[in-house]
């Protein structure tokens, strides 16, 4: 059973909107309990946005009995801090436990010693939420933040970078032992569990497979000739033993099939086992053809972790980190600070194959109120100049090479120029994403785990903005409104 919202008053507690807040602190807690309680004084904000929580975590659960859950609220506080100040799980349940100022916008009063908050509840409830509907709040949050500052939305600008998967520095033969390690791991549950035999030696096999890893590392990482030539003779030897662990992988789901009933317990892990069979033989394919075939395989074919394979290699040409594994996420900030809207670039996709598309998708949701709009170069093609033209009154969109920029200038409006000069300015937003809001590298795990990840980012930034917009109406003086933020 979940509540949206307590309504009942308590003597330990102040109402949310009357709730004090320090304003000389300069910690980013505080314009994001501001936000909050913008969002709750405002009933038709807040019930639309508890809606939304509420389609995700009641979706197997009755609301009128049953055991007493994290009401609606009391999520989208935990949501809204988690990565808005950048906390890890175990952080975010010392705060909910210890920060007054936090516990009694959540509806948690002084006296309360009953409320469980362990990391485990809270990590459980803000997975429930999906990154679609974190991404529709976040919306809700710009559209409150459009209607204090109404014109922020007439000047966009948009880049790219490349958020990391939570992933290992990949080579061929760590991606090969992290496969055979699930592959062995998952057949010797499933042996046991229908009393088979055949994997008795398990720890053996997967000793052996680890020393002949180590063995290449050391073989890639020394300046001796000799020992770097005996790199391929130490793959062909790993891939004996991966093909060994594969075959009878294959004889165990054989026999399982053809003799022993699976339950619905094992159809979970029988279908993991398949999913890191054929994962851990295309790495061995990969492998094979680029070290002992010689051959250049591209990036689309490989896979960068056994684990994520989602992730891609992208080389940026950035001096401090020339190779980063992750993926590219697109955002557009309005003139305010608000991320108006981010997507989330596919494996193969490149900044210029999608800057049209989210560009008319964005101008669409704000009913065609943007009227200026920079890229990077990065974004440029042929196609993107004319298309763009269509979509915004003003777009900016700088060509590649020097040349050609060189001729663009020229021919260029003085709108174009200042659009150009300002469009700097959103590198500090996505430092404020990676350095503030956790979005250098992702803490969770898989495709949905990293998708929610990306979203609660974008909403923290939001709350963030929307609440140091609010102090600074209220008291311009206060430590709390300072920002170094120039105009837009």
């Amino acid at each position: 059973m979940r509540r949206p919202i307590s309504t009942q008053r308590r003597f330990d507690c102040e109402i949310v909107s009357d709730v004090r807040l320090n304003l000389n602190c300069r910690d980013e807690m505080i314009p994001i309990l501001r936000a909050l309680q913008q969002i709750y004084s405002n009933r038709r904000l807040r019930n639309e946005i508890l809606a939304l929580v509420a389609e995700d975590v009641n979706q197997e659960t009755r609301e009128d009995c049953g055991r007493e859950g994290l009401g609606h609220w009391q999520i989208l506080v935990l949501v809204a801090v988690r990565l808005g100040c950048d906390l890890d799980y175990d952080k975010l349940q010392d705060l909910a436990e210890q920060h007054r100022a936090l516990r009694q916008i959540m509806g948690i009063g002084d006296w309360d010693d009953v409320t469980n908050l362990s990391w485990r509840r809270i990590r459980d409830n803000v997975c429930l939420l999906k990154p679609a509907t974190i991404e529709r709040i976040s919306h809700l949050v710009v559209e409150a933040g459009h209607q204090v500052e109404p014109e922020a939305i007439q000047r966009v600008r948009a880049d790219s970078f490349v958020v990391q998967t939570n992933i290992h520095f990949p080579t061929e033969s760590t991606l090969i032992l992290d496969g055979c390690r699930k592959v062995i791991e998952l057949c010797t549950d499933l042996a046991n569990a229908f009393d088979l035999l055949g994997w008795r030696q398990q720890a053996h096999l997967l000793r052996k497979i680890r020393q002949i890893v180590r063995v290449i590392g050391r073989q890639a990482r020394s300046k001796n000739r000799k020992q770097k030539g005996n790199v391929k003779q130490s793959y062909k030897i790993l891939l004996r033993y991966a093909k060994k662990v594969l075959d009878r992988a294959d004889e165990l789901l054989e026999t399982l099939e053809t003799e022993c009933e699976i339950n619905i317990a094992s159809e979970g892990k029988v279908a993991d086992l398949q999913e890191y069979m054929a994962r851990t033989r295309q790495v061995c394919d990969t492998a094979y053809r680029r070290v002992i075939l010689g051959e250049a395989v591209p990036n689309s074919e490989k896979l960068f972790s056994i684990f994520e394979p989602h992730t891609q290699l992208y080389k940026r040409g950035k001096a401090s980190e020339p190779i980063q594994f992750g993926r590219l996420l697109l955002v557009y900030e309005d003139s305010a600070g608000f991320i108006v809207h981010h997507h989330l670039l596919s494996r193969d996709a490149q900044d210029q194959d999608v800057a049209v598309e989210q560009t008319r998708i964005l101008q669409a949701r704000v009913g065609g109120k943007i009227e200026e709009l920079s890229f990077d170069c990065g974004f440029h093609s042929p196609e993107n100049q004319v298309a763009l033209q269509s979509i915004i009154s003003h777009p900016c969109l700088p060509k590649k090479g020097s040349q050609q920029a060189a001729q663009q200038n020229k021919t260029a409006s003085e709108r174009f120029r200042q659009s150009r000069k300002r469009h700097s300015g959103i590198e500090s937003a996505i430092g404020a994403l990676q350095s503030g809001n956790g979005l250098k590298r992702s803490r969770d795990r898989q495709l949905i785990g990293f998708e929610r990840y990306v979203a609660l980012g974008i909403l923290g930034r939001n709350l963030h903005t929307l609440g140091k917009i609010l102090i600074q109406q209220e008291d311009p003086s206060c430590e709390a409104a300072r920002s170094y933020r120039a105009a837009a």
